[in-house]
Parts: C-alpha cells; structure tokens; sequence
C-alpha cells in the first residue's frame, strides 16, 4: 500500500512540472537571455561604452524600494559595481539554463525567485507604457514559486538523474533541491502554499502601490517625464554651484538641460546660459557621484536618469552680486522648469 501510494505520488509530481513546463522554459529564458544579450550578442559589460549595463543598474536608484543604499554604495564604487554586474550576468545565465533544463529544479526556482526580487525592489518603478519591471518582477516570483512547488515532472534532467540513480533520492534533502515528492505532508504541503501565495500577493499589492499608487489613490508613473532635483545652490564670489539629481523620466534617454538662469527678486536676469553655451559646458565644471553622468551633449547639458552631479558656472557678473535671495530656473528642452531659491 505504501509504495503504491509512493508511485501515486510520484504519478502527480511528474504531471505537475508537466502542467507548468512551458512556463519553466519561458522564464528560464528571460533570465539566461539577460545573459546572452550582455555577452554573446554584444558586450554590454564594459565601462564607459553605450549600453553599459552598469548605467542601466543606475537609473533603478531613485525610486528603488528596501535596496536603494545598497544600489548607491554600487553606484558610487565603480569597480565593485563592475564585478558585481559580471556575477549577476552570469548567475543569470546559470540560473535560466538549468531552470530551462529542470536540473536542480527547485534549487534554480529559488535562484529566480530570488533574482526576480531583486529586479522588482530595484526597477519595480521603472516602464514608459505599461508597469514594465514591476510585472517581470512579480510574475518571476510566482513563477519561482510555483515552479519550487510542482518541481520539473516528467520534462527535466532531474527526472532522467532519478531514474537512472533511484538513491539519489532517497535522501529527503535532495528532493528540496531537485524535483519529485516533498517529503511533507498534504496539510503541510497545503499550508506553505497558501502562506507563499499570501505573501507573494502582499508583496504585488505592496509594490503597486509603493511604485504606482495601482491600489488606492491617483495613479502615477515615475517614467513618463523628467524630474530634476537641485540641492546644494550657493554663490561665492564669481561662482554658481549647484548639484543636480534626474529622479524621473524615461531611462532609455537623458534630460536635455537647455537652459540655467539665475534671477533676483525682481525678476531681472542675473546670469543665463542656453543650451548651445550648455552644450560646451567644461568637464571640469562637472562633479559625477555615480557611474551615469551628467555630460555636454551635441546641444544640450545630457542628464541621465539617476545621475547626481555637482556643476560651477563662473561668470563676471556674479562677481559683485548684493547679499539676499535669488531663485535659481533649470529649464528642459521638454518646456519643463525647476526652480530653487537660494540666499547669498
């Protein structure tokens, strides 16, 4: 009786992964692709060249949820962002593969699940259209999920290694990383379901809302146009300094910064700078704090989502400037202006 019921069981596990097999070879995909792109189609892993994933990485930090210091210390630390970003690419790549392979199955469905977490609390936010990174990131950890429970089925390496070494599995350990039976019971079986369904659904509502207001409230998307934060504007002798902080926007573009201009009280104009003087902006006069940079563009001063930058205008007429407050207007070749009051 209890080895038909061993065979049974066997019988449901192998008709599970083959109920989810296209979904094991679709998500698995997504992941090994990120590392197909980034190293066989193209070279996305050197520094300073377009396309550079670690750019990319950048543009999560601002509106980034329970990661954002992590994301910063990265940022801010080329090298270490570099390695990081090779072994990422390449525990995607291992990762998708095996999953797609179902070998270590439910090992691998950890890796996605795990590595769908970290997409959704870092680009959760991000997507011009439609919730782009937030459904890739939700719908990997269901899939991580879910996948962990059925394991491969009948469709996976995991069952050819069962078959031809039946005592691999006779260990119950092996079977939390593999596929077939979990050695627990139908009521413990039943509760960590629900209890992962439960908090995969909380964590979705949670981050629509965090990201989109998608629950309750007005519905807004952080992606559709650009938001410069200014901070640190101060005048000494013939100087302007300010940095400036891309929040917002589309990350496949930068803003085109194409004007600055400094007013008093009165409205007169202090100090103005158009896009084409923008453009020629010295390198000098810019201070980069993390690996998207603010750079002269062909007619514009380029400021890519998440960059943070430090910029020094030296002009004669700032040299004898009164004592009191001025307001400083960043003006975007969109038509959107910001604006920051400072006192001198």
């Amino acid at each position: 009786m209890e080895i038909e019921e061993k065979q049974n069981m066997q019988q449901s596990y192998s008709l599970f992964g083959m109920f989810t097999f296209a979904l094991r070879l679709v998500v698995g995909w997504t992941y090994f692709s990120a590392f197909w792109r980034r190293l066989i189609l193209e070279n996305k892993l050197i520094p300073d060249t377009a396309g550079y994933i670690g750019e990319k990485f950048n543009h999560f930090l601002p509106n980034s949820f329970g990661i954002k210091p992590l994301i910063e210390y990265l940022v801010s630390n080329p090298e270490q962002l570099w390695w990081s970003m090779v072994i990422f690419t390449i525990i995607e790549g291992i990762v998708g593969l095996l999953f797609m392979l179902g070998f270590f199955t439910r090992l691998m469905s950890i890796g996605v699940l795990s590595l769908a977490t970290g997409i959704l609390l870092g680009s959760g936010w991000l997507g011009t259209t439609c919730l782009d990174e937030w459904q890739i990131g939700v719908l990997g950890i269901a899939a991580g999920f879910t996948i962990f429970l059925s394991g491969g089925g009948k469709f996976s390496l995991d069952n050819k290694l069962i078959s031809r070494i039946p005592q691999f599995n006779e260990y119950g350990w092996t079977r939390w990383l593999t596929s077939g039976p979990l050695p627990v019971s139908h009521n413990v079986l039943g509760k960590m379901s629900i209890t992962g369904a439960t908090a995969i659904l909380f964590l979705t509502l949670l981050t629509n809302q965090v990201f989109h207001n998608g629950v309750w409230g007005k519905l807004h998307n952080k992606s559709v146009k650009p938001k410069i934060e200014i901070s640190a504007a101060g005048l000494d002798q013939d100087k302007l300094s300010f940095t400036v902080y891309r929040v917002e926007g589309a990350d496949v573009y930068g803003s085109f910064l194409i004007g600055i201009t400094l007013k008093d009280t009165n409205g007169n104009i202090i100090l103005n700078r158009n896009g084409e003087e923008l453009s020629e902006f010295p390198a000098k006069d810019i201070k980069n704090n993390y690996v998207a940079k603010v750079v002269p563009g062909k007619h514009s001063l380029v400021i890519p989502l998440g960059s943070k930058a430090e910029l020094t205008l030296k002009d004669k007429a700032l040299a004898d400037l009164p004592k009191g407050n001025y307001e400083l207007i960043l003006t975007d070749i969109s038509g959107i202006t910001w604006k920051q009051g400072l006192t001198y």
